[in-house]
């Protein structure tokens, strides 16, 4: 698990910061659990193939951190390959996949300034492939709350076992 790292500075640093705020929350979540909870299914009847276990809730985060990223890039370069779901049978694995990620995002937002992450001009925002329009900085919002929303979820079904 990292630690926050306080050179960071500005809008970036301060997403950055919260954004790692939320992954170590998840890690606290899942760190203590074995291999057999990760993939025990949790919702059977769901038809969201993300929300089937804490594994596939798991692989779905990764792949939308690298998703949310990859967009933002593309602001300034030709879009990149998405990234593929990985379902991992550790936690240990996921969040070494986590912190991947997040060290994906922060060197990602080297390329980019304070100022250029917000944008008021909807002409110059961008659509998601969820259909929804944002500027960089929402994007980056949208995936801290992400986190936040599926440790909740996680937390919930490790709460309704006992």
């Amino acid at each position: 698990m990292n630690t926050s790292k306080s050179s960071r500075t500005g809008v970036i640093g301060a997403i950055l910061d919260e954004y790692e705020k939320a992954l170590n929350e998840l890690y606290a979540v899942i760190q203590p659990l074995s291999d057999a909870q990760l993939v025990q299914v949790r919702d059977a009847d769901t038809p969201d193939p993300n929300c089937k276990s804490i594994q596939t809730v798991l692989a779905h985060c990764v792949r939308a951190g690298y998703t949310y990223i990859i967009l933002i890039n593309a602001l300034k370069a030709p879009i990149e390959p998405y990234r593929e779901r990985i379902f991992r049978t550790s936690a240990a694995d996921f969040i070494a996949d986590l912190e991947a990620m997040l060290a994906f995002n922060e060197s990602s937002l080297r390329n980019f300034t304070d100022a250029e992450l917000e944008v008021y001009d909807s002409a110059k925002k961008f659509h998601a492939p969820w259909g929804q329009l944002y500027d960089a900085e929402q994007v980056l919002e949208h995936a801290i709350v992400h986190i936040l929303r599926h440790r909740r979820q996680i937390e919930r079904w490790l709460l309704s076992q006992n």
